[in-house]
C-alpha cells in the first residue's frame, strides 16, 4: 500500500492538474464562441459565392477557364488542416487518419500525390511516414486572417493552372457542435467536378435575366481565384472552431476524470490513515498490557 506521504503528494498533483484542465476548458470555451461567430458569418458568403459562379458559368465552355477544366486525375494535391497544439482529443488524429485512409484507397491510382500541411501536428505526423510533403504552413491557426487564406489559395491555384496537379482536395474537420466534428475530404479544384449536381444543368445554358459587366467571362476570371481563397478561409474557420470545441470537450472530460481520481485517492488516503492510527493504538494497548503483566 502506498505511504501517506506519497498519497498526499499524488492528491496535490492531481488537484493542480484539475485546476489547469479547468482553466484550459474555460479558455477554449471563450475562443469557441469567437470561432463560432466567424464560421456562422463565413458560411453564407462561402456558399453564396458558389451560387454566383454557377450563374456565371452558365453557357461557358468548361475548358475556357483553367480552374473549370477537368483533367484525368494523375497528380493530386491534398491540403491537410491540423493544429499547432495538442490536447484537443481526436481532432488532429481524425484528420491524419482520414488523409492516410484516402492515400491508401486512391493513392495507388495516381502517379503522384503531394500533401500541403497546415499545422505542426500534421507536419509531425506525416514526416515520419512515406508520403511526399510539399509546403508546410505553421502559425496560421488559431488567428486566421484573410491574407493567410489568400497565400494558401494562390499556391493551390498556381499549382493547378500550371498543370502540376489535376485535382486539389482539402481535408479538415467540419464544425457541428462542441462535441461533434466531422472529418471531410472536399474537392477544391476543378471548381466543377464531373459528379457535381449542377455541372450538367447549370452549365447548359446562359441565364437571360442577369447582365454582367464588363462581360460574363471577365467576371468569372476575377471571381474563380477568389472563390478558391474563400473556400480555403471557410475550411480554416471550420478547423479553428472544431479545434476549440474538441479541446473544450477534452479538457472537460479531463477535469471530470481528475475529480473522480481525487475522490478515489482521498478514500484510499483516509483508509491508509485509519489503518495507521489503528496500528498505533494497537501497539499502545499491547504495550500497556505487557507492562501490567
Amino acid at each position: 500500500m502506498p505511504s501517506l506521504k506519497s498519497l498526499r503528494t499524488r492528491i496535490g498533483s492531481v488537484t493542480n492538474t484539475r485546476k489547469i484542465t479547468r482553466a484550459m476548458k474555460m479558455v477554449a470555451a471563450a475562443k469557441l464562441r469567437r470561432a463560432q461567430e466567424n464560421i456562422v458569418q463565413m458560411r453564407p458568403y462561402a456558399y453564396r459565392i458558389g451560387d454566383m459562379i454557377a450563374e456565371l458559368a452558365r453557357g461557358q465552355d468548361p475548358s475556357s477557364h483553367p480552374l473549370l477544366a477537368v483533367r484525368e486525375p494523375k497528380r493530386t494535391l491534398l491540403l491537410v488542416l491540423t493544429s499547432d497544439r495538442g490536447l484537443a482529443g481526436a481532432f488532429n488524429a481524425g484528420v491524419c487518419k482520414a488523409t492516410a485512409a484516402w492515400l491508401e484507397e486512391f493513392g495507388a491510382d495516381r502517379e503522384h500525390v503531394e500533401l500541403h500541411v497546415v499545422g505542426k501536428k500534421g507536419r509531425d505526423y506525416f514526416k515520419r511516414r512515406d508520403v511526399v510533403i510539399g509546403k508546410i504552413h505553421t502559425d496560421v491557426l488559431p488567428d486566421v486572417a484573410w491574407e493567410d487564406a489568400r497565400l494558401i489559395g494562390r499556391d493551390l491555384v498556381a499549382a493547378y493552372v500550371d498543370g502540376g496537379y489535376d485535382q486539389v482536395f482539402v481535408v479538415y474537420n467540419q464544425f457541428k457542435s462542441a462535441i461533434q466534428q466531422d472529418v471531410k475530404v472536399e474537392r477544391l479544384l476543378p471548381v466543377f467536378p464531373p459528379d457535381h449536381d449542377v455541372a450538367e444543368d447549370v452549365l447548359a445554358a446562359p441565364s437571360s435575366d442577369t447582365l454582367f459587366e464588363p462581360s460574363r467571362g471577365e467576371v468569372l476570371d476575377a471571381l474563380l481565384p477568389r472563390h478558391v481563397t474563400v473556400q480555403v478561409l471557410r475550411c480554416l474557420f471550420e478547423s479553428v472552431a472544431s479545434e476549440q470545441g474538441a479541446r473544450m470537450t477534452a479538457m472537460e472530460n479531463a477535469t471530470t476524470n481528475a475529480g473522480d481520481l481525487i475522490k478515489k485517492l482521498t478514500l484510499q488516503y483516509n483508509r491508509a490513515r485509519q489503518a495507521a492510527i489503528t496500528t498505533e493504538l494497537t501497539e499502545i494497548v499491547s504495550g500497556a498490557e505487557s507492562l501490567k503483566g
